[in-house]
Formats: structure tokens, sequence, C-alpha cells
């Protein structure tokens, strides 16, 4: 991944069957939230069909309307002389696999002259139905997960030291937990102070919303993952002379199978730490038996190996009443003596303020 324009690249329907509102929908959440990369003019979920998308996440509404199907989204998108020009497949399943329904999905918009974008693992411009059906009606396949060719590909030089910019890394302590959120927020929270931000992304999500920079790193080989961080930041920091540089994180430290983080603090090597956390989960999502290790451990983890501060908890309240958050957070803030904020609700200031801080310190 590296620079990417401002401008929208088309009209997208974001293909969630299932899983709209569920952590296998995250990549769709995100869209919804926010993309510079497309005009998100629907979503596919026959579950919500006839919903607005913002009110089914998190209650806000952002005139998305919920179709139950490929076609209805097509012909009603046409019909609010919107037509739609992509279809993005928006799940993030567990092995990021292809289900014969998604399959069918995606052929339906192929005929449909729609161009697919896909972060699954399953790379689709391989399959050659598929590729002969969007040849046959001129749009494109881009398969976001597909790594650069290995001549391409950075190894670890040690670059980052010349990296100005203060770092910042949104870690998590679990997969599906609001990383890649809390990041942007935390970007828009900077911009809004006057500050020069970038993210630079590390999954598939990221690069769909547009992030100029970063790398789909759960899809490279092991050996280039951290160089690949490493130029990453290192041209992020070359190109646009930031004042801070959010870096997102991938899975948690202990995720038992989505361990990640460990090649962003070694070869991103930021300067803090924010660590997101959903204190209504006791086990690894989507893995019952393993139970989340206790918050006070995961931070003692990041700070050992990082040698940097984790100066803030992001609070994910799935699973929290809403009445109740306030007081959630105050008993985070007691147990881990940092602030707790929970971001969606309450807005990134009291991050932006540390992030400030630190940078007003160095300079």
């Amino acid at each position: 991944m590296s620079s990417s324009s401002a401008e929208a690249d088309g009209r997208a329907l974001v293909y969630c069957e299932g899983a709209y509102g569920t952590t296998n929908g995250k990549t769709a959440h995100g869209l919804v939230r926010r993309t510079r990369r497309y005009e998100v003019v629907g979503v596919i979920d026959s579950r919500h069909a006839g919903r607005d998308a913002g009110s089914v996440l998190d209650g806000t509404r952002r005139d998305i309307p919920i179709y139950a199907s490929v076609e209805e989204g097509v012909r009603r998108c046409a019909a609010r002389r919107s037509p739609a020009t992509h279809l993005v497949v928006g799940l993030a399943p567990d092995g990021g696999g292809l289900s014969e329904s998604t399959y069918e999905a995606i052929a339906t918009a192929l005929g449909s002259g729609l161009s697919v974008d896909s972060g699954l693992h399953v790379f689709l411009s391989e399959d050659e139905a598929l590729s002969r059906l969007a040849a046959k009606n001129g749009v494109a396949i881009r398969d976001v997960r597909r790594p650069p060719p290995r001549d391409q590909l950075h190894f670890f030089s040690g670059k980052i030291e010349q990296v100005s910019a203060l770092r910042v890394a949104v870690l998590g302590t679990d997969s599906a937990v609001g990383k890649r959120t809390t990041a942007w927020e935390l970007v828009d929270g900077l911009e809004r102070l006057g500050l020069a931000a970038e993210l630079v992304g590390t999954g598939q999500t990221a690069w769909m919303q547009g992030a100029r920079y970063g790398v789909i790193f759960d899809s490279l080989v092991n050996d280039f993952v951290t160089g690949e961080i490493e130029h990453a930041v290192h041209l992020c920091d070359r190109e646009r002379r930031p004042d801070v540089i959010v870096i997102e994180g991938q899975g948690s430290l202990m995720n038992p199978a989505y361990p990640g983080g460990l090649e962003i603090l070694a070869a991103g090597r930021p300067h803090l730490v924010i660590l997101q956390h959903a204190p209504a989960r006791r086990e690894y999502d989507g893995f019952p038996g393993y139970p989340l290790h206790p918050l006070p451990q995961q931070i003692q983890a990041v700070e050992l190996l990082s040698g940097r501060p984790v100066v803030a908890i992001a609070v994910n309240s799935e699973g929290i009443p809403v009445d109740e958050i306030p007081a959630v957070c105050r008993a985070v803030e007691r147990e881990t003596g940092r602030p707790a904020v929970e971001v969606l609700r309450e807005g990134p200031a009291r991050l932006t303020e540390l992030v400030r801080e630190r940078l007003n310190r160095r300079n």
C-alpha cells in the first residue's frame, strides 16, 4: 500500500450478508463509519434489510440503506440516481475464506457491471469464471490482500530511526476490538488541533478506507513483515512530514489465533501506545475456552516488550448498557491508573491531549 488519491474510486455497495453487526462484519462497519476511497451507497445483509446501516451499527443514522441482495442494491441505487460502481466484500471471516453464497453474490455483481474489491485471503482474480465475467462486462477485480512481488518487499534496515514524527501505536487486547476505529478517531482529533497526522494501516480495511500508507501484514511472508512496517512508516514520514504517525494495530499480543503487535512494537518503534480493550469480553473473540488475559497483564506485556508507556485505555463498550459505560471507564481507570476513554461516545479529546503533551515535550 502506498500513496493514494483523495478522490473516491467510486460508489460502493458493501457486501456483508449474515454478518453485519457482528465481529465478522468489521470491514463493513469500518466502511460505514468512514472511507475516503468510496462513496458507500448501501450495505447488503438480508437480516437488516430496510434499515439504516448506521442505526444498526451504533445508533447513528448515516443515510446508508441496507438491502436484501446485490440485485436489490443495484436496482435501488440506480433508481436513486446514485448507481453503484463497486461491490466491496465487507466480510472478515476467520481465515478469510470464501463461502458459496459470497461467490454467487460476487458473480452477480460482476454480471451487473460492478467492479469487485475483496480483502479475503482467496484471490478472486485467480478464478477463471469470475475473471471471464469481469472481462466480459468491462469491470475489474482487486484482491486487496494480494502481497507485492517478493522482489518489491522490504527487509528491516534500521531506517525507522530517521523518522522524525511522533509515533503512536493503537494496539488491542483482542482482535475485532476497535483498534482501527480509534486510530482514525485519533487522526481526526489531532487534525482538529491543527496538527498534521497520518494513519499507517496494517490491514485490508484501512486500505479500503483510503489510508495513504500501510501494509496488509497478515498476508505477507513473515520475514518481510517488520521491514514492510518500517518502510510504510518511513515513506509516510518522508513524503508527508506529519507531526504524528498513528499505527493501526492487528490482533493482540496473546490472541491464540491472531497474535499481533510485536512486529509493530519492534519495527514501528512507537513512542506511545494506546491499548484498546472491551471490558465485557471474557474470552478471545471466536474462541470459547480461551480466556482473555487480564488487562494489567496485557499492559505489562506491551511495556516490557517495547520499553514504551501505555498511556491510555480506549474502551470498547460492547455488551455494556449505555448508562453503565461511565462507571465501567472509571473502574478501568482505577484498575490501570490510566485514562479510559470510550472514543465513539466521548470523542478522542483526552487522547489527543496526551499525544499533544508528548509532542510538546519533544519540541
